[in-house]
């Protein structure tokens, strides 16, 4: 077993700390000496950043059980606040926990915060030798090493530079090349890697897939890309407000706290816009996949509805669709036919206007939806309030897991009628 973990907690002090400090002390150290617990310990509460609290002591982290086998793959996911990094730190012993016992067998490499176990005043190899020796390793050992992390972290020019002078993608980049090539039989990575360009994320994805299924050893990695932690993990651990909601197969794991999690679930706007000829009451955009909500692997509906209060001659109705980085990837009009546009008059009625986007066309990520309502050649009916946002997450790893298709003008992608 790599690590065991019994009854982990951590509690945590708010507020003011110098406000009755002395006689808190003397009160918990009379307590304790007379085979009490710590009464303000017992009025801790759960860390649900969400909710305002009574307690100025709150729990980040309570009763947590879990073992890890030695070469597991660990992801551990949950939103901002569950306690994923105060977790790290108590494993990796940059804090202490509260209550409970931490067994772990064989030397950790952490990449936790940016420049965490860094001295800014150092050179990048200077710092390569100082984290091996904190690691208990000998000068031999990371001499053998150092050619290796400096090529991987691609910092070979600044290597002599002292790393206050880094940027943070170059203070990660050789961090985590410290951390993954140095011999440590546990390698403990937090969501720093966000800070790395796209193709560095790739690049050690990569770097601790090989450390995991090609040496055998252990890899704890916290993220909120599900693709990075689908591709990467075979064992999931879902925390929530400082407990396990949750262990086991990743991609169940995944799925689980995407039902649970409302900001990657169907995006919809509710209203009234239009003109004296057409109005739009609302507009969504969901999955197929009801249960898993918004990923990669399931069909994406877009629906428009709304309602003609007098006949239109060459209306428009379909959306642009864009990645988050602006670029236009899809067009799509309520007909195929472009050339019928102009001719065609559509009478009053009300109507419920579906897009659909097949499975595995588009690869995880943000996007935005900016809907096109209107008269062929002469303007806008809406305005821009009915527009969504959306987010797709890659939870099986098929399909597209880097990138975004670029797909311009008309697709054959989105084929879809009238529905009225």
């Amino acid at each position: 077993m790599a690590i065991q973990v019994e009854n982990l907690s951590k509690a945590y002090q708010l507020g003011d700390f110098g406000t009755g400090a002395l006689t808190r002390d003397i009160h918990r150290w009379w307590m304790l000496m007379r085979g009490h617990e710590d009464p303000y310990l017992k009025i801790g509460e759960a860390n649900d950043r969400a909710v305002k609290g009574t307690s100025d002591i709150v729990w980040s982290l309570k009763d947590i059980n879990f073992e890890i086998k030695e070469g597991d793959a660990v992801g551990i996911i949950g939103r901002n606040g569950a306690g994923k990094s105060t977790l790290l730190k108590i494993l990796s012993r940059v804090t202490a926990p509260t209550t409970g016992n931490i067994k772990v067998k064989g030397r950790i490499a952490s990449l936790l915060e940016v420049g965490t176990g860094f001295h800014p005043e150092l050179t990048g190899g200077e710092n390569i030798y100082l984290n091996g020796a904190i690691m208990g390793m000998s000068k031999r050992e990371i001499k053998r090493k150092f050619d290796e992390i400096v090529d991987f972290a691609g910092v070979d020019r600044y290597i002599d530079t002292p790393v206050k002078r880094y940027s943070s993608g170059m203070y990660v980049r050789l961090a985590f090349a410290v951390a993954a090539y140095l011999d440590a039989e546990i390698l403990v990575v937090d969501e720093v890697l966000a800070v790395g360009d796209a193709e560095f994320q790739k690049k050690c994805l990569g770097k601790m897939n090989d450390v995991s299924k090609g040496q055998g050893r252990t890899v704890l990695f916290v993220s909120h890309n599900m693709s990075s932690v689908s591709v990467l993990c075979n064992t999931g651990i879902y925390l929530k407000n400082g407990e396990i909601v949750n262990i086991g197969q990743v991609n169940s794991i995944i799925s689980e706290y995407m039902s649970n999690s409302s900001p990657l679930g169907a995006e919809k706007w509710d209203g009234v816009t239009g003109d004296e000829s057409l109005q739009i009451f609302k507009t969504q955009v969901y999955s197929s996949d009801v249960i898993n909500k918004l990923h990669t692997n399931a069909d994406i509906l877009i629906e428009i509805e709304g309602e003609i209060l007098k006949p239109i001659t060459g209306l428009i109705l379909g959306f642009t669709l864009w990645s988050q980085f602006d670029y236009e990837i899809a067009y799509a009009l309520h007909d195929d036919d472009e050339n019928q546009i102009e001719i065609n008059t559509v009478v009053p009625g009300k109507f419920i206007k579906k897009f659909r986007i097949p499975a595995n066309t588009l690869a995880d990520g943000i996007y935005r939806i900016q809907f096109d309502v209107g008269i062929h050649m002469k303007k806008r009916i809406v305005d821009t309030e009915c527009d969504l946002s959306f987010t797709l997450t890659n939870i099986s790893g098929i399909g597209r897991k880097f990138g975004v298709p670029q797909v311009r003008g008309r697709t054959s992608l989105i084929r879809t009628k009238w529905a009225i």
